[in-house]
């Protein structure tokens, strides 16, 4: 089903990239577990490799699952195109792998999942990126980090682990202003909470891994172009708006277009990098996105309570749920995630330390795992895990301070999640 903006998301997340198989009349998606495809003739694979038409040729590039996939988070992101991978990792490094080059350098919030961290200020310089870390509060420290080598800003919708919500729009302005695309993870926040595209955003990547499988079965990830970004308004994109030695000089801005980062994406990033999505986690994630809007309320609606019965806990310091009226991101809820402040957060146990570390070990219903945006609750303690390999400055920056568990509320009944907690926080602070 070709996306129809005036469809509402309910009705989008079913059907958009859902037509029935034209083979069999199979309605669900199936899965096309093959590697290769049969050309229809020796004229039709030349014009396949030459990107002259759109089809099918090897797996590691296009799967018709896959694409079913792209298909339905783009349209509920409301972009142009889009590309799944293998991870939400990979999505971050197939985003900025057509933008950058040696020497070149993002602007990242300083609040970010720890392993994002990681690859930002380790893993990338491998290639001679790099990243400058800024609080994402101080616009006048945003604007001040980007020079002429800066070819992106980075940061999260919804930052993990605090929850905390990012001002989409202003940093926008910034990019903007610089001539150089924003990049926003949107994984925590989900398109049916947050839609980055709306305001501003340049690309949006997602750990498909979390809330839009959300049962904690695959793994995966996707990057969504806004198709509104103009490549060849200066010389910094060279891949995108140059011609390209391996298609015979196309110049990819020029022949495509709005869909210039997506075919470049496919076209070059996955024929090279090689971070394939397998079509039967694609299909996990189809399934899982046709009842999201469902989860997602559900999953803001116990959160809410959650966080409002440990804020008034007497053995917790603190919550960061941006929800709470407490927070001083509750008045970006509305202009950025108007159906809710999502269902991740962090809440700083007394005791410090060795009381997280009782209280995760105590815990009956949440699962203690290095994951979120499962239908189950999720804790884990990322100063000793997910934050682990960060320096202590590093930690308190992104949230993750030695006094702090983050939860990831899932849909079961809120009642029975309050008395685990009152349980083992019993446990932690005896």
């Amino acid at each position: 089903m070709t996306d129809t903006p005036q469809l509402g998301f309910d009705t989008k997340q079913i059907h958009a990239g859902a037509n029935p198989d034209p083979a069999t009349g199979a309605r669900q998606v199936p899965i096309y577990q093959t590697t290769a495809y049969v050309f229809r003739d020796a004229e039709h694979a030349a014009a396949l490799f030459n990107l002259q038409e759109v089809g099918y040729i090897y797996s590691r590039l296009t799967n018709p699952t896959v694409s079913a996939l792209a298909e339905r988070i783009c349209a509920l992101e409301g972009g142009a195109g889009a590309v799944c991978c293998s991870s939400g990792h990979a999505a971050q490094i197939m985003a900025l792998f057509p933008l950058m080059g040696p020497g070149k350098n993002i602007v990242a919030s300083t609040r970010l999942y720890g392993g994002t961290i990681t690859q930002f200020s380790q893993t990338i310089k491998r290639f001679g990126w790099s990243a400058k870390f800024v609080d994402f509060d101080d616009l006048d420290a945003v604007k001040a980090a980007i020079d002429d080598d800066t070819r992106a800003i980075f940061g999260e919708a919804i930052a993990n682990p605090g929850g905390y919500i990012m001002d989409v729009r202003a940093i926008a302005d910034i990019s903007d202003a610089a001539g150089i695309p924003l990049i926003i993870d949107n994984t925590t926040a989900t398109p049916y909470l947050c839609r980055p595209i709306e305001h501003g955003a340049t690309l949006v990547v997602h750990s498909t891994t979390k809330y839009l499988t959300g049962n904690g079965t695959v793994t995966g990830g996707c990057v969504v172009d806004s198709g509104k970004f103009d490549w060849t308004a200066s010389d910094k994109f060279p891949s995108l708006s140059a011609p390209e030695p391996a298609y015979h000089g196309l110049n990819f801005a020029e022949a495509l277009g709005p869909m210039a980062f997506t075919f470049h994406s496919i076209a070059v990033g996955l024929r090279d990098l090689g971070m394939t999505m397998n079509p039967q986690g694609a299909h996990y994630t189809l399934m899982g996105i046709e009842t999201l809007s469902l989860r997602m309320d559900r999953h803001v609606e116990n959160a809410v309570a959650v966080a409002k019965w440990l804020e008034a806990d007497p053995r917790v310091d603190y919550v960061t749920y941006a929800g709470l009226e407490s927070s001083p991101y509750f008045g970006r809820v509305k202009d950025v995630c108007p159906k809710g402040a999502g269902a991740l957060f962090t809440f700083a146990v007394k005791g410090g330390y060795d009381s997280c570390v009782k209280l995760v070990d105590s815990l009956e219903i949440f699962s203690h795992v290095a994951n979120l945006g499962d239908t189950r609750s999720l804790i884990i303690h990322s100063a000793s895990t997910t934050h682990r390999q960060l320096s202590p400055e590093q930690q308190e920056a992104a949230g993750a301070g030695p006094n702090v568990v983050r939860l990831s509320i899932g849909i079961e009944t809120v009642a029975d999640l309050i008395a685990d907690l009152d349980q083992a926080l019993a446990k932690a602070t005896a």
